[in-house]
């Protein structure tokens, strides 16, 4: 059925009126959702990436069904959102994401009322910068306990993790090639846009492997590159990247069960199965690594308490162990965005010139008057270059 577009427009006093785009997984969601669309998530603990791609699509509202703001953690997405000025309705529960595409929904944002045709869906709660600060320094306060559990979960499950990472064998056949090159691994995380963009010199020159995590081989086409491998999930790259040529690595869990197969079953892809515990940049990691790439650079990558709990996560056992194992060959390019930003060039500076003064003379050629100011200025040239032959000796 084809969904007509509308876009939301705010009306009375504080309420807006626009077409629901419903998802319950927002990273889904948000390759979906138009500007102007009402996004519908159930998304608890709203994180930062999450919240960056809503804002990227620009929606009138954003309809939480859950809690935007975690009481673990002071996570960053719900300021994200209120920052950007677009209004957040927290914990409307389960009622409204049984709206359906495309219906005009009405939301009264004094009240956090949400109506559908006469009648209210559900009600929650605006959120505010205030609101969502007082909801961060409440997380902070059991900060020290989230650590303390964090830090627990993570040795229980290194002395479960560290024989199978430590002794494991090469996995699977994979044709890509990288003995001896430069891995340069892109995961969909903190900055990894910012930081993609200032290593593309370093890419140029070194052309590394590129393998991309995911939604990280997005960010690798959207730079102009093109991944050689992409390993994963397979649940929020885009078709177009599956289908863009790169070798296809499914991560999967230790008892075999992947999910992400079914869909490239469906695309009619080749892929390589691989199971093991760990993320999928774990994997990512650990397979250039056996492939013997001499260099792993990554993008993207996740290490901070914040970035674990962020994306739900209760420990960092594998990340841990695959970094003990990958050794010296590993260079984070985390935040390398904000501690260099290349400057102007010299010839870029001399090619700005020369590209204005040709538009100057293009401009004054169109008209009489700068004709003749043209012919004055060749005539003068002329006069001067016959004046240097004849004094010139011989």
């Amino acid at each position: 059925m084809l969904l007509t577009r509308k876009r939301a427009k705010t009306g009375r006093a504080g309420t807006i009126v626009g077409p629901a785009r419903v998802g319950r997984r927002t990273k889904l969601l948000t390759g979906q959702l138009k500007a102007g669309e009402v996004a519908v998530i159930d998304h608890p603990a709203l994180d930062r990436l999450a919240a960056e791609a809503l804002v990227d699509a620009a929606p009138t509202a954003v309809l939480n069904a859950a809690e935007s703001a975690s009481p673990r953690f002071p996570n960053l997405g719900p300021e994200i959102v209120v920052r950007a000025s677009i209004p957040l309705i927290d914990g409307l529960g389960g009622a409204v994401m049984a709206l359906k595409d495309g219906v005009e929904v009405r939301i009264d944002l004094g009240s956090g009322e949400v109506r559908q045709g006469g009648r209210m869906i559900a009600r929650g709660q605006r959120q505010t910068l205030a609101s969502v600060e007082a909801a961060q320094e409440c997380a902070r306060s059991g900060l020290t306990e989230e650590i303390t559990a964090f830090a627990s979960n993570t040795l229980e499950y290194l002395e479960l993790e560290s024989d199978e990472f430590l002794e494991r064998q090469p996995g699977p056949a994979i044709r890509t090639e990288m003995r001896g090159r430069t891995a340069l691994i892109v995961v969909r995380g903190y900055h990894y846009r910012e930081d993609l963009k200032v290593l593309m010199p370093f890419v140029r020159e070194r052309r590394p492997v590129i393998i991309g995590v995911d939604g990280g081989a997005d960010a690798v086409l959207d730079a102009g590159l093109k991944p050689a491998m992409i390993i994963g999930d397979m649940d929020s790259v885009t078709d177009k990247a599956l289908k863009s040529g790169a070798e296809l690595v499914v991560h999967a869990y230790r008892d075999g069960r992947a999910p992400g197969a079914a869909r490239l079953d469906e695309l009619g892809l080749h892929y390589t199965l691989l199971p093991m515990t760990g993320t999928s940049e774990d994997v990512a990691m650990l397979v250039a690594d056996d492939k013997g790439a001499d260099l792993i650079v990554a993008v993207g990558s996740h290490m901070t308490l914040i970035e674990f709990l962020d994306k739900g996560r209760e420990g960092m056992a594998s990340t841990f162990l695959t970094r003990l194992r990958v050794g010296g060959k590993l260079v984070d390019a985390k935040g390398v965005s904000r501690l260099y930003r290349p400057g102007v060039s010299t010839w870029q500076l001399v090619m700005l010139v020369v590209a204005g003064l040709v538009a100057v003379l293009v401009a004054l050629s169109a008209t009489p008057s700068g004709q003749a100011l043209l012919q004055l200025v060749g005539a003068f040239f002329d006069d001067a270059w016959a004046w240097i032959k004849g004094v010139a000796p011989g």
